[in-house]
């Protein structure tokens, strides 16, 4: 079912792609006009959840049995974090959201200091909090479910404490095809952001490459093999050495870029902007300009991010929760999101202050080039004013291939799990057709209307999506609060039945008695 309705997709903007253009125009404005606010209010309501499974009853409770420990280090569980959840993002709009943010901040006057200062707190605001408490709720949920009450890794699984075995049935195939095809245009809009980036540098760095649709439609084609072929090692393989391999790249550029430019400045940016961030939180949640009457920047970025996230979520969640098991609901929600907001607080100043001195320092001309040759030209525009700028742009365009290859495997893996009714390990057949779906969905955004079309086809996916995110955190609640409660009975069991504490008695004492009988003969062997 979800191949005929992507297949049915992909025709329709294969040969009327102008009218998917215009189509998704008329809709992206009606939902983004009318259903704004439901977006805002339901963002917000997943960071209240995910703090109140940090400090709420729950945080104990491991997503897997009692004596399950996690399957991947630290190290390699947030290289997998980082990589399926935002990380062409991150490299995207590193200069070009500080920047466009600056030159058109949402209130501020044009590039003054408080359009600097604006523009680093609202781009904080749409990579911060907000979208990794909407990953972590429905990772969780779909950990808690699969890990701990052994159910299959279906969207749909999550939904049984409230419809029962109808989660197995007609609703259930319902809810994981509408995941699918959520999935499918969440992934399809990354992979058109890193291919125009992909050729906008290719394109800016050797001159003879045009930056036009075709060369975009060769990027993807070329990509889409590399990751098939990734595809075909499995998770512990190709996508955690490739998780390694971004984690790197990126915190290298990272620091390239640190201690070349203004250090201090960049420190000093990152806690100003952090307590900005905090303190304006509130009101940049709550606000939709109801008096002011302009919502141009708020349907361009906030709700853009905030339907990119929810549309993102069932493929990150579902692989943030397959590699998640043996971690305690609070280890796990802290780890989703404390860590990746720090981390992306601290890109976003480092790039956006170095993108603000060199744009100063050469009279304007990033954002003149953005204006001119489209946004994703904003990176190496600033590299190329870098020491070895040839070997430094190299490196960003592997990065950005390395980050588009991982989500694309990511995304084949997590859909080939949806698709196989939860098999933790789809087969290499089912990962490659969905590779090539994914392949055609971006090419034919692209081809249809560009980066626009990619912004509105995932804002409409995200729509529906979101109201069975909502039902989800009932259920999960639900779930939570039974468990709880049969947790707590046991507990007092413990305490208060002496039958149950003379039997707890004895088979300790039967334990120690058969430890004793196997202690070795010698004293010194004993007290080893």
């Amino acid at each position: 079912m979800s191949l005929v309705l992507v297949g049915i997709f992909i025709a329709w903007g294969a040969l009327l792609p102008d009218n998917v253009e215009n189509v998704l125009g008329v809709v992206d404005g009606f939902i983004s006009d009318t259903f704004g606010w439901f977006y805002l209010i339901v963002t917000t309501a997943f960071v209240i959840l995910a703090l109140y499974l940090v400090f709420g009853p729950y945080g104990k409770i491991k997503l897997g049995r009692p004596d399950d420990k996690p399957e991947y280090s630290y190290f390699t569980w947030f290289a997998f974090l980082f990589t399926a959840g935002m990380g062409v993002g991150l490299v995207f709009y590193g200069v070009t959201e500080p920047l466009t943010h600056f030159y058109s901040p949402p209130s501020a006057e044009p590039e003054t200091t408080a359009a600097a200062k604006q523009s680093m707190q609202y781009t904080l605001f749409h990579w911060g909090v907000h979208p990794w408490a909407t990953y972590a709720v429905l990772a969780l949920t779909l950990a808690y479910f699969k890990f701990r009450h052994r159910a299959p890794a279906l969207i749909s699984a999550a939904f049984a404490p409230l419809i029962g075995d109808r989660s197995k049935g007609g609703w259930g195939i319902a809810i994981d095809t509408l995941a699918v095809f959520a999935t499918v245009f969440g992934i399809a809009t990354s992979l058109g952001l890193g291919a125009t980036q992909i050729t906008a540098g290719l394109s800016f760095t050797f001159g003879g490459i045009p930056n036009n649709l075709t060369t975009n439609l060769i990027v993807i084609s070329v990509i889409t093999l590399l990751f098939m072929l990734s595809a075909t090692t499995g998770i512990n393989r190709g996508i955690r050495y490739l998780s390694w391999t971004n984690i790197v790249l990126a915190i290298s550029l990272m620091l390239f870029v640190f201690v070349l430019g203004s250090s201090v400045k960049m420190v000093e940016s990152f806690t100003t902007t952090l307590g900005n961030y905090i303190q304006n939180l509130p009101t940049m949640t709550f606000g939709m300009n109801a008096f002011e009457g302009d919502r141009g920047f708020l349907n361009s970025w906030t709700l853009f991010y905030w339907a990119w996230w929810i549309g993102w979520s069932p493929f990150v969640g579902t692989f943030i929760a397959r590699v998640s098991r043996g971690r305690t609901i609070r280890e796990f929600v802290l780890g989703v999101t404390a860590v990746p907001v720090v981390f992306s607080a601290f890109w976003f100043s480092v790039f956006g202050t170095a993108g603000f001195e060199m744009d100063k320092a050469e009279g304007g001309v990033i954002y003149q080039l953005m204006n001119e040759m489209g946004n994703e030209v904003a990176l190496f525009a600033f590299l190329e004013s870098q020491p070895a700028a040839a070997l430094v742009i190299g490196i960003a365009v592997l990065l950005i291939t390395s980050f588009f290859v991982t989500s694309a495997d990511s995304g084949t893996f997590v859909l080939g799990m949806l698709t196989t009714g939860g098999k933790l390990n789809p087969g290499v057949s089912v990962k490659a057709t969905w590779g090539i779906i994914l392949a055609a969905t971006a090419a034919v955004l692209l081809w249809s209307g560009g980066l626009s079309a990619l912004q509105m086809a995932m804002l409409i996916a995200a729509f529906p999506f979101a109201i069975l995110m909502v039902i989800m955190c009932v259920s999960l609640i639900k779930a939570l609060k039974s468990e709880h409660g049969i947790l707590q009975m046991e507990t007092k069991q413990r305490e208060y039945d002496p039958e149950f504490r003379e039997k707890q008695r004895k088979e300790l004492k039967r334990m120690r008695e058969g430890f004793e009988e196997k202690l070795p003969d010698t004293e010194d062997e004993r007290e080893f």
